[in-house]
C-alpha cells in the first residue's frame, strides 16, 4: 500500500500570493513610468517657457517637488484608509 502525498496547499497559496504581488507591483511600475513621462512633458511644455533658456535645473526641481508632494499626499490618504480598515 503506497500513500500518495498531496501537494502542500499552503505552498501553492504562498506562490499565488507572491505572483499576485509581483504582477501588481509590475503594473504599478509601468503606471509610474507612464506618469513620469506625462509629467515631464507637462513641465517641458507648460513650465519651461516661463523660465530663461538653460534653466533645465529649475524645471527639474519643480518636477521633483511636484512628484514629492503627490507621493506624500497619496501616502497620507492610503495610511488613513488602512487605519480605518484596521479599526473595524
Amino acid at each position: 500500500m503506497t500513500l500518495k502525498k498531496k501537494p502542500s496547499t499552503a505552498l501553492h497559496k504562498a506562490i499565488v500570493v507572491q505572483m499576485v504581488s509581483l504582477v501588481s507591483t509590475s503594473f504599478g511600475l509601468v503606471a509610474a513610468l507612464a506618469w513620469n513621462e506625462a509629467i515631464k512633458e507637462y513641465v517641458s511644455v507648460f513650465i519651461k517657457p516661463y523660465f530663461a533658456k538653460g534653466s533645465g535645473v529649475v524645471s527639474l526641481f519643480i518636477y521633483a517637488l511636484a512628484i514629492t508632494t503627490i507621493a506624500v499626499l497619496i501616502t497620507i490618504q492610503t495610511t488613513r484608509v488602512l487605519e480605518r480598515l484596521d479599526s473595524k
